[in-house]
């Protein structure tokens, strides 16, 4: 069995209140939850089943994030 780790970027939607999740590696990887300990919960399993997918289609070289950059601009 081989262990694969991924980075994943969380944000809080100010409408909903939702924390959303996504897995940059893992094209249209995302979910949400109303909490942070569900959000950890629902990211493993979309994981699970975004990695099964894209193994299935016989992709097998995820692209890496290389992390989040801030930008200042004036206006």
């Amino acid at each position: 069995m081989q262990k694969y780790e991924f980075p994943v970027l969380i944000e809080k939607d100010e409408e909903s209140g939702l924390y959303v999740a996504f897995v940059p590696s893992l094209l249209g990887c995302h979910t949400q939850a109303s909490s942070l300990d569900e959000l950890e919960q629902n990211v493993r399993e979309v994981v699970d089943l975004c990695l099964e997918e894209a193994l299935a289609a016989g992709e097998t070289d995820f692209p890496t994030f290389y992390g989040v950059h801030t930008v200042t601009v004036e206006m």
